[in-house]
């Protein structure tokens, strides 16, 4: 499936809006995007077709279920889920006689199938070819996102490499920040494979060849994302999903293989004797800017694309957004063999929206034993990209974690100084609250052995409270039932606020939780809103103490050089007021429908300046 024959059956199925009026790659598609993705089940897909270049721009192609579910060829992503269950349970059970062996041989073979192939020739993604003077990335509709982005990004680029040793092929998606007409940023994290590749070459003195793709079936970009381990190849999972092999063909200038049937392929080198360059800020998919770097520089020499190609792109920011759905598939297809293989007592494995995929994760096991709990959350915290979590929630599996109201009710019977399980560990480089760049502290809450959830609860909440300690707001609507208390700070920042004092003098002393945010999330953020934040904001060991038997959570933003914040925090990722008056005012030329409220009105209200950093 070809990504115009996906946009056909969307299109097909009522899933796509064609937005035929000339739209603005700076800011104007982003603002659009960001009001669509984030409305009742994710809205619809995008295809603007006047975007100033010769290439219409896809966008929002996966962010719902059913479209998640239609990229990857199913009806429902359980599907794809029990089949790997079905694949791992053949492979891995013992084989105690000759025909339990000889009954794996049709398994043994439909994998076989799914293996790429290489094929003699040009494929479609060669049928134009750029070199020389034409080679000039400004053709392409390349996004600027934000504000505050360092400028225009590549947002699903399929980056293949090669190890320079064993010469397996890795192809992750790294963001690429242009920066003239033939070179981008190469913004793989040190975690990546991408970056360890790079560090072969280095080593041995060698420019390293590149070659970036971007379309094809979107089997392809989702691979590209998931959490594959080591030495194994991308689109081996992508025949999987598909149920068919892959079909690659030779780039025009190294010897890097690539999709046949995509749409745009960027061959070039990164040459690993040049200085780094500094890349960002972006806007990120945590919500906020992940902020300048060094890294690589990606040298283009050769562009080639298919006649009738289609440029696809995504924005990411304030959750939930199109990357939540593909987070969500990674979720239900992983889960099979993080059971089977790595941790067996696992049932279910939640990550919420709010988390954005690294900062929460949901558990809930078989438990049979004391502390295995903690052997479930370490173990997870060792597995492939879990690495990256910082807060896990350990529960039975009686407990449906996807259920806010079955969680709090375990929750709300916990005992901070015997349910909390401490650690320090890598961390995602993009996490801000660190006080060191990819590495930090953990934290699991084991639920396994705490009070029923059915057991009767309730909390003695005051009706009124006086400002003090640099407390001005409160909120109760979790307070009854859950023992959740929100406090919101004065607006001017203090570095110390006395919430000890606070909950004493106004009666609040039999809350379990207590959370403290800035000013300005008080009023019109959404609980899920909320979550957010307290989970990007804290770090575990620095901003979580506990106060006779309440859990105080300062998730306020941290202020740069205090005590032992992080030296540089990042602002909230949205719309400037002139982007967002702009759309308002065209909204009934774009043909969309109903008109949507810009979300960048309510999250603007967290800003702590004008620029990506505070």
């Amino acid at each position: 499936m070809r990504l115009r024959e996906y946009v056909e059956r969307l299109e097909a199925s009522g899933e796509l809006i064609r937005i035929k009026t000339k739209v603005d790659t700076n800011f104007e598609i982003t603002e659009i995007t960001d009001r669509v993705s984030k409305s009742e089940g994710g809205g619809k897909a995008l295809l603007f077709e006047n975007t100033g270049t010769d290439y219409p721009v896809l966008m929002n192609m996966m962010g719902s279920d059913k479209r998640m579910a239609m990229a990857l060829g199913v009806d429902d992503l359980s599907d794809i889920s029990k089949r790997i269950d079905s694949l791992l349970k053949g492979v891995m059970s013992p084989k105690n006689s000759m025909m339990d062996k000889l009954r794996m041989l049709p398994l043994l073979n439909d994998v076989a199938k799914w293996f790429p192939r290489k094929v003699s020739g040009r494929g479609e993604c060669q049928q134009v070819v750029w070199r020389g003077e034409d080679v000039d990335l400004g053709r392409l509709p390349i996004l600027k996102s934000w504000d505050a982005d360092g400028g225009p990004f590549v947002t699903l680029p399929m980056v293949c490499t090669l190890d320079p040793e064993s010469g397996i092929p890795n192809m992750g998606m790294y963001r690429m920040q242009v920066f003239d007409k033939r070179t981008t940023g190469m913004h793989w994290h040190r975690h990546k494979t991408g970056a360890r590749h790079y560090d072969g070459y280095k080593r041995l003195g060698r420019r390293m060849p590149v070659s970036v793709v971007l379309g094809g079936n979107p089997t392809y970009i989702y691979s590209a994302t998931a959490p594959m381990p080591d030495n194994m190849d991308e689109m081996l999972l992508a025949g999987m999903l598909r149920r068919k092999p892959v079909r690659l063909v030779r780039c025009l200038t190294n010897d890097i293989w690539v999709p046949a049937d995509a749409d745009f392929v960027l061959e070039g080198y990164v040459d690993t004797a040049e200085d780094l360059v500094v890349e960002g800020p972006f806007g990120d998919h945590t919500g906020f800017y992940s902020l300048t770097d060094l890294y690589p520089r990606f040298h283009v020499e050769v562009i080639t694309s298919r006649r009738d190609a289609i440029y696809p792109a995504t924005i990411v920011g304030v959750p939930p957004m199109e990357d939540a759905y593909i987070a969500k598939a990674t979720e239900r297809i992983f889960l099979a063999p993080i059971r089977l293989a790595i941790q067996p007592e696992v049932r279910d494995l939640y990550m919420p929206v709010a988390g954005t995929a690294h900062n929460l994760a949901l558990v809930s096991i078989a438990h049979r034993y004391e502390g295995q709990a903690t052997k479930v959350a370490q173990g997870l915290w060792g597995a492939g990209q879990m690495m990256f979590n910082k807060y896990m929630v350990v529960a039975p599996e009686g407990c449906d974690v996807r259920s806010v109201k079955e969680v709090f009710s375990l929750l709300r019977c916990i005992d901070p100084n015997r349910n909390l399980i401490w650690s320090d560990g890598v961390l995602d480089v993009l996490d801000h609250s660190s006080p060191t760049t990819g590495y930090g502290s953990k934290l699991a809450i084991d639920l396994t052995d705490v009070c029923g959830k059915d057991a009767k609860v309730e909390f003695q909440v005051p009706r009124t409270a006086h400002p003090m300690g640099g407390v001005e707001l409160f909120d109760t609507q979790f307070a009854k039932e859950y023992g959740l208390l929100i406090l919101f700070a004065e607006r001017e920042w203090r570095e110390k606020i006395d919430v000890e004092s606070y909950i004493d003098e106004n009666g609040f002393g039999d809350m379990k939780f207590v959370v403290l945010f800035d000013h300005g999330a008080a009023g019109s953020m959404r609980p899920e809103d909320l979550l957010w934040i307290a989970a990007a904001n804290t770090d575990p060991r620095r901003d979580i103490k506990i106060y006779r038997k309440t859990i105080i959570i300062d998730a306020r933003s941290k202020r740069p050089g205090y005590g032992n914040n992080p030296r540089r925090f990042p602002n909230v990722v949205t719309s400037v007021p002139d982007v967002i008056h702009y759309v308002d005012e065209r909204w009934a030329e774009y043909e969309i429908g109903d008109f949507i409220e810009s979300p960048s009105r309510r999250y603007r209200k967290l800003w702590l300046s004008d620029g990506a950093q505070w």
